[in-house]
């Protein structure tokens, strides 16, 4: 039936009742709504990535490993695919993450091939932490280096440094709430690698991709071998290794995908349609300064001055915010006045009806 033949009252109800349905994020892994899978090939263009055996070049590989991820989730019911490459070109990785964003996207699946002086070998895939690791720092230091590359990087990425462990600190915070599920994701592909595939596994990994920080859905890296190794690096070259490798991704996209349609069933309670009423949202920013395990008291001196800071508790630990704003150009204000105090990598985090959303997403709702 046409919804143009509906009557107008009827049509109100019903789409009150998609609203309340679908107002928590992974609520869209519906019928309703297509689960929309952002893939994105690593480096490209004047950016070759790792360079191995026999000159196979990262940009290559990673290309055909995720154009054939995306022909087989196409295929998919309720899946919809976005490439940030389908082709040989340079992406900037502040642009990867705004297609992303932009796209209101549910997963954002970044795949990469490795290198290293030995024949080290093996299969990882990684998440945005912090990891007082000097391996993983290095790791996303080549990554993340890509940066100078881009025209104005500086303005991009606010200052932030590649070669200082210092800028990898302020990345983590606003991908804390995506880590549950980045995890779930990471661990179903390195499942995948080594259990169908034979694959070495060398484990889920996390450290300060700049790709990953610049989204807001659950995020994953994932290295998919050495091409500086010579029989990995013909595997992964060959037609049987890319299409392999793919199908092992996909599997594991669409489990995760399962999982969370079973998980919202179980969680979702019909709403009374007669409760059921067109109310406007309440949209807030905060600047969250702080998080930790360590529970103070939210006295100005504690937070070198800053009056009115909020603490609030979530599972083991506590997050600080100062300021609270239902406009965005305020609460930038106030984020300028926690950075100049010493809080360098404050960040604004948005509520709708008291739940944490993508920045974005209040942004436009506030509008």
């Amino acid at each position: 039936m046409n919804l143009s033949q509906i009557p107008k009252i009827k049509q109100i109800l019903f789409y009150s009742l998609v609203f309340c349905i679908f107002l928590v994020r992974f609520n869209a892994v519906s019928q309703n709504k297509s689960f929309t899978v952002v893939l994105d090939a690593g480096h490209g263009g004047k950016d070759p990535g790792k360079v191995g055996y026999r000159k196979y070049k990262e940009k290559d590989i990673a290309l055909q490993i995720v154009l054939q991820v995306g022909k087989n989730l196409s295929k998919e019911k309720g899946i919809k695919v976005i490439y940030t490459r389908k082709k040989d070109v340079f992406v900037d990785l502040f642009e990867r993450g705004r297609i992303a964003n932009k796209a209101d996207a549910d997963l954002f699946v970044s795949v990469h091939c490795n290198a290293h002086k030995s024949q080290a070998s093996g299969s990882e895939t990684w998440v945005l932490g912090l990891h007082a690791n000097k391996r993983n720092f290095e790791v996303a230091k080549a990554e993340n280096e890509v940066i100078l590359l881009e025209e104005n990087f500086e303005e991009k990425y606010e200052g932030f440094d590649p070669n200082s462990p210092e800028s990898i600190i302020g990345l983590t915070l606003e991908q804390e709430e995506y880590l549950d599920k980045s995890l779930e994701l990471a661990t179903a592909v390195q499942n995948n690698f080594k259990g169908k595939l034979r694959r070495k596994d060398r484990g889920v990994k996390q450290a300060g991709f700049i790709v990953l920080h610049q989204t807001y859905m659950p995020s994953i890296l994932i290295e998919t071998g050495f091409l500086t190794n010579k029989k990995e690096a013909a595997y992964l070259h060959s037609k049987k290794g890319k299409f392999e490798m793919a199908a092992a991704i996909t599997k594991a996209i669409l489990s995760y995908v399962n999982n969370l349609k079973i998980n919202t069933v179980a969680k979702t309670k019909r709403p009374s349609t007669q409760n059921i009423q067109a109310k406007k949202e309440d949209v807030r920013f905060k600047v969250q300064i702080a998080s930790g395990k360590t529970k103070l008291q939210t006295y100005s001196y504690n937070f070198k001055g800053l009056k009115n800071v909020e603490r609030v508790k979530v599972g083991s630990n506590y997050k600080y915010y100062y300021g609270k704003s239902q406009t965005y150009s305020e609460v930038k204000a106030q984020c300028k006045i926690a950075q100049k105090k010493g809080y360098r990598s404050a960040f604004i985090a948005a509520f709708i009806d008291g739940v944490k959303v993508p920045l974005a997403k209040a942004i436009k709702k506030s509008k």
